[in-house]
């Protein structure tokens, strides 16, 4: 912040609070999981959430049952917004791509109401000790591999 920024904070009468600096919202995309059956219901969502203040832009995609909001908004009041004008079970998006996730068929990842091309985002430790295999497993896995070709010769 430069100089006539900060002198400006200080002297600035035309506000009656104390000299605080306001916190700027940052522009974010907010996925949002919310059950969509009919028109009726798109429109339903679709209105709870086009009135706030800060949204610049609002899709609504039915078939995975997804809400994505583009603004300057926190995403939990969108949340509850969208929970509290349309009755629904709203939550934040939690799926990934299928990509990128190493294991997409462990316990707690895999979900089958996921939309195709996407499972469920999990930090769960023991998910992610599936992906990582240790030194002496992966030292074992190698030697007796066929892609090696300094494999055991007994093979």
């Amino acid at each position: 912040m430069g100089a006539l920024d900060h002198l400006s904070n200080i002297f600035d009468c035309s506000s009656g609070r104390s000299s605080k600096l306001r916190k700027r919202k940052q522009l974010q995309t907010v996925e949002i999981k919310v059950k969509i059956d009919c028109e009726g219901c798109e429109r339903k969502v679709r209105r709870a959430v086009e009135g706030m203040k800060g949204v610049n832009s609002v899709e609504v995609e039915p078939k995975q049952s997804k809400l994505t909001v583009v603004g300057y908004v926190d995403p939990q009041k969108v949340v509850s917004r969208v929970a509290h004008r349309t009755g629904k079970k709203v939550e934040l998006w939690p799926y990934v791509p299928y990509d990128v996730v190493a294991h997409p068929y462990a316990p707690g990842v895999y979900d089958r109401k996921a939309p195709a091309g996407y499972v469920r985002y999990a930090e769960d430790p023991q998910v992610s000790q599936l992906a990582r295999a240790s030194s002496t497993e992966v030292r074992y896995t190698t030697a007796f591999s066929d892609e090696n070709p300094a494999a055991c010769v007994v093979m």
